[in-house]
């Protein structure tokens, strides 16, 4: 004979990551991200729509990204993971601390930009997340991650963005401008 157990906790954070996901937007990102990261959002949205043409994606890429990074704000703070989790969530830090070193350092050390090399850092966060919520959340959520990192870990967007006479100069500038910044305030 099966017990039915209520979890409260655990009908919470589903209603939590339920809600929060179907509320992410411009507004609620400037509510629950800092503003550093909100102009990070925007330049990585302008660059993205003006790179692929099109604004539906370049929207849907976006909410993607403040879905994912809400959902796992929600399973951390509600103590979700396990410590295999938590030991893959400080490497996935690590991983994206690199990740905007790399970036910055590709922009401001001529010719040291190498697509390839980014490309395989996006990719190595890609699968630590995945693994990361691998328990926790849904096929679409996963699906989420790959739409985001298949954009930005595309080697002709990656070429595009950093090439020096291109016409996406401006927003590299700007998004290394916040990164750095991010990591000045500790956030990455």
């Amino acid at each position: 004979m099966a017990t039915d157990v209520f979890n409260s906790k655990s009908l919470a954070v589903q209603a939590q990551k339920k809600i929060l996901g179907k509320m992410a937007s411009k507004s609620i990102a400037t509510i629950l991200i800092d503003d550093v990261t909100s102009e990070v959002l925007d330049e990585l949205y302008r660059v993205t729509k003006e790179y692929t043409q099109n604004k539906k994606d370049a929207e849907k890429i976006t909410k993607n990204i403040i879905k994912i990074v809400i959902k796992l704000a929600v399973l951390f703070r509600n103590n979700q993971f396990n410590e295999e989790e938590i030991a893959l969530m400080e490497k996935l830090k690590k991983k994206v601390h690199t990740l905007a070193m790399t970036v910055i350092s590709f922009h401001q050390v001529d010719f040291t930009f190498d697509r390839n090399v980014l490309s395989k850092l996006l990719n190595e966060c890609r699968e630590l997340l995945h693994q990361i919520i691998n328990r926790h959340l849904t096929t679409k959520s996963h699906g989420r991650v790959n739409n985001v990192f298949d954009h930005f870990s595309d080697c002709e967007f990656l070429a595009a963005l950093y090439n020096p006479f291109g016409p996406y100069k401006p927003h590299l500038e700007k998004l290394c401008d916040g990164i750095n910044k991010m990591l000045d305030d500790g956030n990455i």
